[in-house]
């Protein structure tokens, strides 16, 4: 790893962990960062990466951080500080072989659709299939959305030249 390399994972932790914290700030959205139906904007990084290494360590350190620095507020404990920042870890892992978008929104889609859905629909006491299309559906519109600008943002500001 190079000093490039460990700039770009540490700053899309960082801005992962901004977009968590920023969208706590008002209360009414706290749910859905962390609740039986969430829409985590942050979640539209792993989709970076599709043309980026360093975001694979960089999405997992964003997650673990946040989950770790807001556990208080959700109530899932450590099962949803590991568990759920190794499941954004794999998915990254996977969409990074992935060809192309549409395919690499799969892995978040149903990794943190049927994984995280088990200790959410515990804890909340939600079903587990009402959790399950919550959270999934909440990655779909993140990737989609989000993930798309962010991708698209990213492969512009990587084509400026540099002087």
């Amino acid at each position: 790893m190079n000093t490039r390399y460990l700039t770009k994972a540490s700053l899309i932790a960082a801005i992962y962990i901004v977009l968590v914290l920023i969208q706590m700030l008002p209360m009414p959205l706290v749910n859905l960062t962390f609740g039986a139906i969430q829409l985590r904007i942050a979640e539209g990084l792993t989709l970076l990466p599709l043309i980026e290494s360093a975001a694979v360590p960089g999405v997992f350190i964003g997650c673990l951080l946040s989950n770790l620095l807001l556990a208080s507020y959700t109530g899932f404990g450590l099962v949803d500080i590991l568990g759920g920042s190794l499941v954004t870890l794999i998915a990254a892992y996977l969409t990074s072989k992935m060809k192309n978008k549409v395919m690499g929104m799969i892995p978040p889609i149903v990794l943190n659709g049927l994984i995280v859905s088990i200790w959410v629909s515990y804890y909340t006491s939600v079903p587990y299939l009402v959790t399950v299309l919550g959270i999934s559906g909440g990655e779909l519109l993140s990737l989609g959305i989000f993930g798309t600008i962010i991708l698209s943002v990213y492969e512009k500001a990587t084509n400026l030249k540099e002087y």
